[in-house]
Parts: C-alpha cells; structure tokens; sequence
C-alpha cells in the first residue's frame, strides 16, 4: 500500500463514491444515447464496447467503470477453489514466516470487547475502510455462505468486489478475496508487510497488542483500498458492536440467522446476542434480516428504528417462494424486494442455502436501491439473466461439499446445534445415503452435547476424533459425551483424523446392503479443512 496515495479530487469522478444505483444497466434501452454516426462496431467484450454501453452516462464515469470491467474479465468468475500452499519455496517461506508472526498475537477466541485499537490503525493507516461502500454481514449461522453469495451477484452485474470472510478452511489467504478470488500469497505477504509498520506504531502506543483478527481486518482494508474495489463484502468476525471489522458504516447490514453460540461472549440468550450484533446497523442504512426468533427480531428491529435504517425481512418483503430438489443442488424460485426470480439453479444443498441465497439477492437489490423507492413508484429487479448466471457459478467450500465418491464423503463446517440441525436435514434430503457414518471433532468450548443430539439421528455409527489445534475437544472427554447421546455399540475413538477418516470409509464400506453408504466430517471449520487437505479436496 503506497503511503501517498493522493486524496481523491472532488470535482473528478470516482467510481468509488459512485452510487450503487448509477453502476446498474439503463431499464430504458431508449436511454442510450446515439450519435447518428455510422462507425464500425467494437469487438464483442472490447473496452470500446464497454464504454459504449455506458453511452448514457458521464463519459469520464463509463471509462471508469470498464476499466473495472475489463479488470473483471481478466480475473473470471468466483473461484471454486481454495488455495493450497504456494509451489515457490521463497514464496511460501514467506508466507509462513507472516502466519508465524500473525500467531504470536491473541487468537480469534481471546478478545477486549472494543473497538479502540483498530479505530487507531485505521487512523494511521488513511482509513482504507472509507474508500468504498460496503456491505457488512453479521449473524450466527450461514454469514460465509451468505457473503459468497452477495459476492457472486456483484460480479455478475460487472462489479469488483472485495470479501472478507473467516475463518479459513485451509490457507489464511482465503479470508481476503478481491475479483472473486483469494490474494495470491504474494499479494497476502506484501499487503502485510505494507501494514507492519502501522501496526507496530500502534502496539506501542496501546496497552495490549493488536489481535490476530484486528491486524488480518487492516490488511483487508488495505488492499480494498489499494485495489480499488466498488464494494466491500465484510463478515464479522464474533458479535457485532465491538467486533474489529465494525468501523465500517455499510449501506446494507445483512443479519443471518441468530442462535446461541460463543454465549460466553455475546450473552445467554438470543436476544443478547442479538443486541451485540444489531451494531452493525448505522444510521439511514438498510437492514436485510434473515428469519429470526421473535426475540432476536425484536432487537433488531428496536436498534433500526433508532438509528432510522430501513428494515427488509425474510418472509415480508422477500423470501423464497419455491424449491424443488435438482441434480447438483436445487432450484428456485425467489422473491426480491422488487419482484420474483424464477428458475433460479444453486448448487448447493439444504433449505437453508436457499434461505441464504434470498438473503444474498435482497442485499444486493438493496446495494442497487431496489425496493427503496415509496408508493407508486414502478418496480424493478436485477436482470434476471444475471442473477440467474451469478447463482449457478456459486461455490462454498467446506458447506456440505463432496470430496470423495465410493464411498462418498461429504464434509460440512457445522459446529453448534443449529448448524448441525440444518445440516442433518439437508444431508438426508440431498444424499439419501443408506447408512452414514460421522467424523466428529468439534472444539471444546461449543456446545457439544447439542451438536451430536443433532446429528443422532442421522449417524448409524459415528467415529470421534480431533484436529491439530488446542482448541479441539479431548477425544476422551468426547466419547462421554457421546455415549450417552449416542450409545457405546454406535461409537468409536480414532484420536488422529487421518485414521478416522479411514476408519470411517472402512465402515460405510463394511456390508454390502450398504452400498448407498457416506461418510460425514463435520464439527468445525478447522477439522473440516484438515480433512479436506488429507482427501486431497480440491486445491489448486
């Protein structure tokens, strides 16, 4: 990141501060403006072409925009794929000696409920985080889907976003992605290397070090700012109100589904833990919210009307109208806050990825001002072509993603009761398997007991194990656990994940009545990562 990037002029235009309005398509075709000149046509997908579509608009403005859009092109379409280790040995050197010194600071489980220091580095740092409009995506279960979702739309309609997301599933690169994809582990090195000294000037002014997740949320910024990207894409990392990426003002406040999860933190309840995050709604924004219970609703709903944020809720003023099963994933019908979209394909599985899916569109129709407007005036949606294209190309590694076949094995980030229910749910719908047998290796400071109850009723047999990190359940203390949840003849001990993942093909290999038999990793986003590089789970 440069240290004199120059103050944006205000008299030239920057698509930037653009209004998200002024980037969709004239509705009008009569709109574009003709020069009465016969000239010979651009190429198809040329920046002359770009340009001309945007005849209509400020000609300073549409070189702009294709410039993002010939940008877009280059980079293609959302990636499928998670990164895997650089293949250059000085690269990956580097890169493990930033993971190195990220790891020396307080993990993600270790906060101080304030926002004090990351407001300071972004002060030293330009406030990269006022550079672009924003999008910011709180909620207990579904934010990550959810947010690759809002991703994927936004670069349908020819917009460069920028997503923060976490945690990972295998490479910290992951959790920052610009044009659909991850930075490169060059890109990753040099936007920390270009922060260090920020960071380090605060540290000593402060007195306690910037967290793991406060130095990973700068660095995002950072290289938002320095791509540039039309829009930020930004999930919390835990709550809301006092969670780092919350110095953001976004224009939409997107709120999945609310349940009780890190209740030691946000609160025992789910209207506590509601409270905490509803502050991600600010003043004159607008509020997506997910289907919610009553009490969590409530909250939110009580923090939009006093900072005067217009509020959109699933089942109201959008939701999912249809959807039926369909080979791959499933198709929709949805309706928006401007109308409906039909025959829309997700690859993905489970009611509640279609849930997600709603949420996503109504937060991008509401980036776009659609459904802001008051009485009489015409509606309007997205093109539908768009959204459809956007939704089929949607990929979400580690939500019930298949990485193996004979048998198969499927691998979900479920990790609290609620995730696990919708889950179990979604498996038996999609798979049908005969007989499943669970990889569980959740961390100890979750609700465990809930999360197998979810899964009991699914799982013939079930193989208990741990990942690589000190936050995973002792595998002894588990298997009481889940004696009791599941019977002793239904469970087996494995405390390596490589010999429970063998061991759990073994038996859904076993007997062939059970031909139809899967296997299910699940428990936490770290096991399911580990295991996703030990089955060789599509990296690059």
């Amino acid at each position: 990141m440069s240290d004199e990037r120059p103050d944006p002029d205000p008299d030239e235009p920057d698509e930037r501060n653009t209004r998200p309005d002024e980037l969709l398509p004239p509705t009008d075709p009569d709109e574009a403006g003709e020069s009465g000149e016969e000239t010979a046509p651009p190429e198809p997908g040329s920046f002359e072409e770009i340009v001309g579509e945007a005849a209509d608009r400020d000609p300073d403005l549409a070189v702009i925009e294709a410039g993002s859009r010939t940008l877009r092109a280059q980079a293609g379409q959302q990636s499928a794929e998670v990164p895997a280790r650089p293949e250059d040995p000085e690269v990956d050197r580097q890169l493990q000696e930033v993971e190195a010194e990220l790891a020396t600071r307080w993990g993600e489980t270790k906060l101080d409920p304030s926002v004090t220091r990351i407001q300071a580095l972004m002060d030293v740092l330009g406030d990269p985080q006022r550079a672009f409009p924003s999008i910011h995506v709180t909620g207990t279960n579904g934010k990550t889907s959810t947010a690759r979702m809002i991703e994927a739309l936004l670069l349908a309609f020819d917009l460069r976003p920028g997503r923060y997301s976490s945690p990972h599933v295998q490479s910290i690169t992951e959790r920052i992605s610009v044009d659909g994809a991850p930075l490169s582990a060059e890109r990753f090195i040099e936007t920390y290397r270009d922060v260090q000294p920020y960071v380090d000037l605060v540290d000593a002014r402060g007195e306690y070090r910037l967290s793991f997740f406060e130095v990973l949320t700068a660095m995002a910024y950072a290289a938002f700012a320095d791509a540039p990207v039309d829009v930020g894409v930004v999930e919390v990392g835990m709550g809301g109100t006092w969670d780092a990426t919350n110095v953001i003002d976004a224009d939409v406040a997107v709120v999945t589904p609310i349940a009780l999860d890190h209740t030691d933190r946000l609160g025992g309840t789910t209207a506590e833990i509601a409270g905490e995050k509803s502050g991600i709604v600010k003043q004159d924004a607008t509020v997506v919210l997910a289907q919610q219970p009553v009490d969590a609703a409530s909250v939110v709903l009580k923090r939009a009307v006093e900072v005067d944020a217009t509020v959109a809720r699933e089942g109201m003023e959008f939701g999912v109208v249809s959807r039926e099963l369909a080979v791959g994933g499933q198709l929709l019908t949805l309706r928006g806050l401007g109308g409906e979209y039909a025959d829309v394909f997700l690859p993905l599985h489970g009611a509640h990825m279609a849930h997600n899916a709603s949420v996503a569109l109504a937060a991008v129709e509401a980036f776009f001002g659609i459904g802001a407007g008051g009485a009489g005036q015409e509606a309007r949606t997205l093109d539908v072509e768009a959204v459809k294209q956007a939704f089929a190309g949607v990929t979400s590694p580690g939500r019930l993603e298949l990485v193996r076949s004979s048998p198969s094995v499927v691998l979900d980030a479920a990790h609290n009761p609620a995730g696990a229910r919708a889950t179990a749910e979604a498996v038996s719908e999609a798979f049908g398997f005969s007989k499943l047998v669970g990889v569980v290796a959740p961390s100890g400071d979750k609700d465990v007991r809930g999360l197998l109850e979810a899964f009991e009723p699914i799982f013939a047999e079930v193989v208990l194990t741990r990942n690589s990190t000190p936050r995973s359940m002792d595998v002894d203390a588990l298997a009481a656990l889940a004696v009791e949840v599941f019977g002793e003849e239904r469970v087996q001990v494995e405390p390596q994940l490589d010999s429970a993942l063998e061991e759990a093909i073994t038996l859904a290999e076993s007997e062939d009545e059970y031909a139809g038999a899967g296997v299910l990793v699940t428990g936490s986003v770290i096991t399911v990562g580990e295991a996703r590089l030990l089955l060789g789970g599509r990296s690059r």
